[in-house]
């Protein structure tokens, strides 16, 4: 998703929340507009009650005309009720659209921020750094670690880690075990129950989402553990483990070949300086 994308769909949702609300303060002052209504009738109601009530003291002969305008008023109120329960079922289900508009919103925003985060630097040791407080702050882990596969050995080893020492880190060969499993095939794991799961079997983690650039994997994203406010995966989270295994993809193997490009031109340039410096006939 580029920038524009982003901005447009950023907006559109934006739109949407303030259409909600427009239609959600209508709603509203209708609401209270009815309250008022049904105020005065409450009062015009007592009123022909009490003059009911001296009529009946008086004589019989008025009794009926303003009976049947009592009768015609509690219609009319009990009508502005009836409206008056439709109005606030309206209000309450603009109400709950637009808390779903503004979360879908913030999700929108949130994905975005990380997209443009993960590719705004070609340091390696900072394209890490920003995947880790991805899942940190957005997804909400406590323990997980980024591991990438070694070309030459197919071996999965940590290059950073949160809450686990990156030592205690086990070295994983490709298809073998939870991790290794899905290095191999791509698919991404997750546990259905992890109030089950401990968070301390390495081997075994709650989720797993492969890095990949098209079909090939480069490493393997591993979360143990969530915060102890977050119980359970939401909808965006889901949203945000897609979009890791794709661009921090991208980001990590970029950053990666840019560091070690880095790394020959300083040797080549060191090199030709050497050589400058050399002199001739030797």
């Amino acid at each position: 998703m580029d920038q524009k994308d982003g901005k447009d769909g950023f907006n559109h949702i934006k739109n949407k929340a303030e259409e909600f609300l427009q239609v959600f303060r209508k709603g509203e002052e209708f609401t209270q507009e009815v309250l008022k209504e049904n105020e005065k009738l409450r009062f015009k109601v007592v009123q022909l009650e009490e003059e009911n009530r001296m009529i009946r003291t008086s004589g019989p002969g008025n009794l009926k005309p303003l009976q049947d305008k009592v009768a015609v008023l509690e219609e009319e109120n009990r009508r502005l009720m009836e409206r008056y329960r439709e109005v606030e079922m309206e209000n309450k289900d603009f109400a709950e659209k637009y808390i779903e508009v503004e979360m879908e919103n913030n999700n929108l925003a949130n994905l975005y921020v990380a997209s443009y985060q993960l590719h705004s630097t070609l340091d390696f040791g900072e394209a890490v750094k920003t995947v880790l407080e991805i899942i940190m702050n957005l997804v909400g882990a406590e323990r997980f670690a980024v591991m990438l596969m070694d070309e030459k050995t197919n071996v999965l080893t940590a290059v950073a880690t949160e809450g686990i020492p990156i030592e205690d880190m086990p070295a994983v060969p490709i298809g073998e075990g939870r991790i290794g499993s899905v290095a191999l095939s791509g698919d991404s794991f997750f546990e259905e129950d992890i109030s089950s799961v401990p968070g301390d079997d390495l081997q075994n983690p709650i989720v797993c989402i492969p890095l990949q650039i098209k079909e090939h994997v480069i490493g393997v994203i591993v979360i143990y553990k969530l915060l102890l406010q977050k119980p359970s995966f939401t909808d965006v989270d889901y949203e945000l483990f897609s979009m890791l295994a794709g661009h921090a993809a991208t980001a990590i193997f970029s950053s990666k070949l840019y560091s070690q490009s880095e790394r020959k031109l300083v040797t080549i340039q060191s090199f030709l300086e050497l050589m400058k410096d050399k002199p001739a006939g030797e």
